[in-house]
């Protein structure tokens, strides 16, 4: 049989496997993608917006400026970006041990490090209220000091870092796994330090890893509400998060009031995604980068 009989032959089988699909086509799947998109995202947002836009640019600026409002702001954001620095360091340490050495129980401890995103926010701040009160496991060693744990802001910080520590851990830890350790051991034997050797060498590598795991840590911080109210005391004008006061208006039927002080999160959370997706695209164009 010919070579031209053969690719005769084969050419229909050819095209069959070049046009078949796992999935049905674009316009099906891109139907459906929008249609889940608006009944799960853009429908629930649209109608916050819409609420909001009853009010008067005054009601608007009275009902997001309010002290107690602008109080919750400064907890909120305040102690979400402490929050993130403490992960930030404490993150990369983790990550690193976690990386660079082996040793009894690593899997144990390993699997620890994802124990914020499996429980429930509420046992979380259960828990940490009973470790953290003036006389709970940890409070009682403190509370003959004057220093007091749980029930206010230094309450809420805790219970902040330890929702966000994941983020951190598991953003930066598979770059440390891929991180060419010959770089390392060139460095070394030109002579660099082990301070030169981090600053110069694993650093800029991990950098863009590490600023989007402070930025998710420090975005998932800020609407963080079941892990925060038990711990935090919830006293007005001082340990009071942004969440909870939008609850509150919600049980005092204050509907757009809600919405208006919702609005300002959703913006600043928009923000907030913006920066992340900003700080993967830059991670991803470093790595394309580092392989060419």
């Amino acid at each position: 049989m010919s070579s031209a009989t053969l690719s005769a032959g084969t050419a229909p089988f050819s095209g069959v496997r070049r046009s078949a699909r796992v999935l049905p086509g674009f316009n099906l799947t891109l139907g459906y993608t929008l249609l889940y998109l608006s009944l799960i995202v853009l429908i629930p947002l649209s109608a916050l917006i819409f609420k909001t836009l009853s009010l008067t640019w005054a009601e608007f600026w009275d009902a997001v400026t309010a002290p107690r409002v602008m109080a919750s702001y400064r907890l909120t954001f305040g102690a979400s970006l402490i929050a993130a620095t403490v992960n930030l360091f404490a993150g990369l340490l983790v990550a690193w041990v976690l990386v660079r050495y082996s040793f009894p129980g690593k899997k144990i401890v390993d699997a620890l490090v994802d124990l914020p995103f499996a429980l429930p926010t509420a046992v979380a701040g259960i828990a940490l209220t009973a470790l953290l009160a003036g006389n709970g496991w940890v409070g009682q060693f403190f509370e003959p000091y004057g220093i007091q744990l749980a029930f206010n802001p230094n309450g809420v910080v805790i219970a902040l870092i330890f929702i966000g520590l994941p983020f951190v851990v598991r953003t930066v830890q598979p770059v440390l796994e891929d991180a060419e350790k010959e770089l390392e051991e060139a460095a070394t034997c030109l002579g660099a330090t082990r301070w030169q050797t981090f600053s110069r060498v694993i650093l800029p590598t991990i950098l863009p890893a590490l600023l989007t795991g402070f930025a998710l840590a420090f975005a998932r911080a800020v609407g963080e509400y079941g892990s925060v109210v038990f711990i935090a005391g919830n006293m007005p004008m001082i340990s009071e998060i942004t969440p909870l006061i939008i609850i509150g208006k919600l049980e005092q039927y204050d509907y757009a009031g809600a919405t208006a002080v919702a609005t300002v999160m959703l913006v600043i959370s928009f923000l907030l995604l913006l920066l992340i997706n900003g700080l993967q695209a830059w991670q991803r164009r470093r790595a394309v980068g580092n392989m060419q």
